[in-house]
């Protein structure tokens, strides 16, 4: 199965949403293919250090990411997408006509609410806790409930 997450920069969210479901499921023995990219991304651009630092708290090293942007292929390839905000899944579904049944807000698909995770850039430390914090329980519900099943 190949899962995609997007946001808008892909250097805070999807990165960390990336790290934690690709360790999570490594842990699980779910075998998985997963990516993140960016609505607004700059190709090559680095992952936030605070993002960094919230992962690091984790055991997780995603310093080596680089931001991507969101293309065709990405989507096409993904089996799952998973956005971060409902704007974002917006985007996509007015840009591509045919994914209406693969993408999904995080929160949506784990809980069945269609909710946002704030953008933690540029609003410090503890706001990349939170984030973390409700990325990784969404990816938990999600593991828990084998909602990455094929």
């Amino acid at each position: 199965m190949n899962i995609l997450f997007v946001c808008t920069g892909n250097t805070c969210r999807s990165p960390m949403a990336e790290g934690l479901l690709r360790d999570m499921a490594s842990k699980k023995g779910i075998d998985i293919n997963v990516n993140s990219a960016g609505t607004f991304a700059f190709d090559g651009e680095e992952v936030s250090m605070e993002a960094v630092e919230v992962m690091k708290e984790e055991g997780i090293d995603i310093s080596k990411h680089r931001a991507r942007i969101l293309h065709r292929d990405l989507v096409e390839s993904a089996d799952l997408i998973l956005t971060m905000s409902k704007s974002h899944k917006r985007q996509l579904l007015n840009k591509y006509d045919d994914i209406a049944d693969k993408v999904y807000t995080l929160k949506e698909y784990a809980y069945k609410r269609e909710e946002d995770i704030e953008d933690p850039f540029g609003r410090g430390l503890d706001a990349y806790k939170k984030a973390k914090e409700e990325i990784k329980e969404a990816i938990k519900e999600i593991i828990d409930k084998n909602l990455l099943d094929n």
